[in-house]
């Protein structure tokens, strides 16, 4: 009879491990009348989402008076907001419909690489929008050539780019981490703490990577906007005229609400150093940054612009 050492019992143990093929989304688990109420409240305030940005992308590609570094970054805000919403909803729409809904090993770490890298360029994106303005503002004889088009497309790109590169080394770690069961996660979509929390081996280094890619992401952008518009609000408060700074004043506060209810549901979610264990908060909290900031974002950032209400009414033949 062979002996087997303490380290060969725990490789043989690893070994017989079943590696988890799908996962099983919980989603929200209420009655089935109120399920079938939020199943038509987020469906429709996911077709309201997509009406905002297709139209403001509309606007913004067919008339030339939209063409500036500002709707320039709307548009890329919007295009995002519709792949954003789209990468989170429809999981989410199939749960209340038909209760915890199953999803592949693979097509989880899909969603989980196109959300981080979506919520990574949204950051990025409105911090750029933030130092527009600052600069249309604070600078407004040096705007020409601070935010030309060449500068313009490269922050563009940066956000986009970054965003990819920085999700795909955070979902390389996640995905290379063993999952043996259970397999339920208590959220509507694949998101990171709830994988975090399934995980049977060490997670150390990869909630590391976590910590960090969200500091410098989150709390970089954070800054750049906060600074922004701190600069911004000292210009607004040297304005002679009261009512051009009331207006101006209106205008930030809107944006400020918006990256304020953003970032503060996004930073409690994922700069920390460890798992969250109230998922039942998180779940709450990725609702305001997966739904409700996609369908404000339009109404605050460019609706409400004089400009764009301008060319709606052309659009649309109004008087």
């Amino acid at each position: 009879m062979f002996l087997c050492s303490p380290q060969m019992e725990t490789s043989l143990e690893l070994t017989n491990m079943t590696r988890v093929q799908q996962f099983v989304l919980l989603g929200f688990p209420t009655r089935l009348g109120i399920r079938d109420a939020l199943f038509v409240v987020f469906l429709s305030l996911y077709l309201l989402t997509l009406l905002e940005n297709t139209l403001i992308i509309y606007l913004i590609c067919g008339h030339s008076e939209l063409h500036k570094p500002m709707y320039f970054f709307l548009g890329n805000l919007s295009c995002l907001e519709m792949c954003y919403v789209s990468a989170t909803m429809p999981t989410l729409l199939v749960g209340l419909w038909t209760g915890p809904y199953h999803i592949s090993f693979v097509t989880c770490m899909t969603q989980l690489f196109f959300f981080v890298s979506l919520i990574c360029t949204e950051c990025t994106l409105l911090a750029s929008m933030a130092y527009d303005r600052y600069v249309a503002i604070c600078r407004p004889l040096h705007y020409p050539l601070l935010m030309r088009p060449q500068v313009c497309l490269g922050l563009a790109l940066s956000s986009w780019l970054g965003g990819l590169v920085v999700s795909a080394i955070k979902t390389k770690c996640i995905a290379s981490l063993t999952y043996c069961g259970p397999n339920v996660l208590n959220q509507f979509f694949c998101d990171v703490s709830p994988l975090l929390n399934l995980s049977c081996t060490h997670v150390a280094l990869t909630e590391l990577v976590d910590f960090i890619s969200a500091i410098v992401i989150f709390c970089g952008t954070l800054l750049v906007s906060l600074a922004s518009y701190s600069a911004i609000a000292m210009a607004v408060l040297r304005m002679p005229s009261a009512a051009a700074r009331r207006k101006a004043f209106s205008t930030c506060a809107s944006h400020l609400v918006v990256v304020g209810i953003f970032y503060s549901a996004a930073l409690f979610i994922y700069c920390r150093p460890s798992r969250i264990k109230s998922m039942d908060l998180n779940k709450v909290l990725s609702v305001i940054y997966t739904v409700v900031t996609p369908l404000c974002n339009p109404i605050i950032y460019c609706l409400r612009n004089k400009e764009v209400h301008t060319v709606l009414r052309k659009t649309l033949h109004w008087p």
